[in-house]
């Protein structure tokens, strides 16, 4: 087998980053990490903490306790993915929820939580063979990945498929709410002061508004195998 690559995915929420790269991962036997998971979990401990809510946020506080912050993934073979971990308890489920998804853009906009987890990344990202997906992993991240990956779609689709995502788990949810949420997160994320969202410039742009998984996996294959065999 060729030398093995980086492939880094980003993009506005909700637009498939993570179900493309768990595929790519099971097809390559490549890893798997999920950075967006990572912020929701520091969210989730600023929540716990009260140092997050809706209407404040206690940056100084959350900034002095991130040591006492333990990320981990453990791959579960059941689902076929690795669940993320804080503080030693598995916490994939809470950090799903739209509590979690209106704060975590506030969380990943201090400089010291994005220090911290990019860190963390890069480590867990130094040999290669990894699909990595979030905001910055082609720009700030893995500026030098193999292949870069730009996924974005109209902000009502990616409510549609978050709506739909929720309401099939089970909860409560009211879908011009999760509009607003995600029109206040492309906004949080596109506009704060360190590493914000934007589209590297040799990153691939993929507007998946009108396209299926199949169809987004199948192109996004031919792109790995291209560079594959260049390696």
């Amino acid at each position: 087998m060729n030398k093995k690559i980086t492939i880094a995915i980003d993009g506005f929420s909700s637009t498939g980053k993570s179900t493309i790269a768990k595929l790519l991962s099971k097809k390559y036997n490549y890893v798997y990490v999920d950075t967006g998971a990572m912020y929701r979990a520091v969210t989730l401990y600023a929540m716990q903490k009260e140092f997050v809510g809706k209407d404040f946020l206690e940056n100084e506080k959350l900034i002095s306790n991130l040591e006492k912050v333990s990320l981990s993934f453990k791959f579960n073979k059941k689902l076929g993915f690795a669940e993320m971990f804080l503080n030693g308890s598995n916490v994939e489920k809470e950090i799903r929820t739209l509590e979690v998804s209106q704060l975590v853009s506030k969380v990943a906009a201090i400089s010291q939580v994005r220090k911290k987890l990019v860190a963390e990344q890069q480590e867990m990202g130094k040999e290669g063979g990894l699909v990595m997906d979030g905001r910055d992993i082609g720009t700030v991240v893995f500026p030098n990945a193999e292949l870069k990956l730009f996924m974005t779609a109209s902000a009502d689709k990616r409510a549609t498929r978050r709506y739909k995502e929720l309401i099939e788990r089970g909860d409560d949810v009211n879908f011009d709410e999760i509009l607003f949420n995600v029109q206040e997160r492309d906004k949080i994320d596109s506009t704060r002061e360190d590493s914000p969202l934007v589209k590297a410039n040799d990153a691939i742009e993929f507007d998946n508004s009108d396209m299926g998984i199949e169809e987004q996996f199948e192109r996004i294959c031919n792109l790995v195998n291209q560079k594959l065999s260049k390696n």
